[in-house]
């Protein structure tokens, strides 16, 4: 590998090489260790954020209850960027602005796809309060192909479900195989976007946590406008 010092390569590159060479995979740093690496490279922060897009694996308090808020993990290393070819963005992993996660936000509800909890409301039996981000959720389509959507998780279901794939494929045919009663349950349910407890549970926990493009396709399917 090449050097992390070798100012003739990218930042990003080069937080790679430093992440393997120094902090070394399952372990912890912090941001004043990364900014003190490279001091007076400017926004070396979000190269490192970067390298997700290419299958790095580093967590952040949101993602890992047992960091402090200072502290960062690198869980384990992805697409080696530092190879010529390998640092070329993939396709569906620019960045989320401001405007497209306020727009996430509105189209899932304001709520966890997942647990359904409400930013500010107290998970029961704590005194914690909810705070909702966007993730990324690969979605395996009806014809086999994967891609990557964006749904609104809470804090503690992103922590547990970071590495989840949601299986679109899967909740059309489970709602393939209904009877008229129980689609035209899951119907109400899905247009009213809450549920009442029974033989449905499963396939509405599935059709919750999609992301909301793949909750599109699964309305069109029931003919819900």
């Amino acid at each position: 590998m090449p050097s992390w010092q070798d100012p003739g390569l990218g930042t990003m590159k080069r937080v790679a090489l430093w992440l393997v060479s120094e902090i070394g995979e399952g372990n912890t740093f912090t941001k004043e260790q990364l900014r003190d690496a490279f001091p007076g490279v400017s926004q070396v922060d979000r190269r490192m954020r970067d390298l997700r897009d290419f299958g790095w694996k580093i967590s952040t308090s949101r993602e890992d209850a047992g960091l402090d808020s200072h502290e960062q993990r690198f869980v384990k290393p992805g697409d080696p960027v530092w190879e010529p070819g390998r640092a070329t963005r993939k396709t569906g992993t620019t960045a989320i602005g401001a405007g497209r996660r306020r727009e996430v936000l509105s189209k899932d509800g304001n709520m966890c796809r997942s647990c359904g909890i409400t930013p500010g409301e107290i998970y029961a039996g704590t005194h914690e309060a909810a705070q909702l981000d966007i993730a990324r959720r690969e979605v395996i389509k009806p014809d086999g192909t994967r891609a990557v959507e964006l749904v609104t998780e809470c804090k503690r279901c992103r922590v547990g479900g970071q590495f989840l794939t949601a299986d679109l494929d899967k909740v059309l045919q489970q709602t393939a195989g209904l009877n008229p009663i129980e689609r035209k349950v899951l119907s109400d349910w899905i247009a009213a976007d809450q549920r009442q407890f029974s033989r449905l549970e499963q396939i509405w926990s599935d059709y919750r946590s999609l992301p909301e493009a793949s909750r599109v396709q699964l309305r069109a399917e029931l003919d819900i406008s």
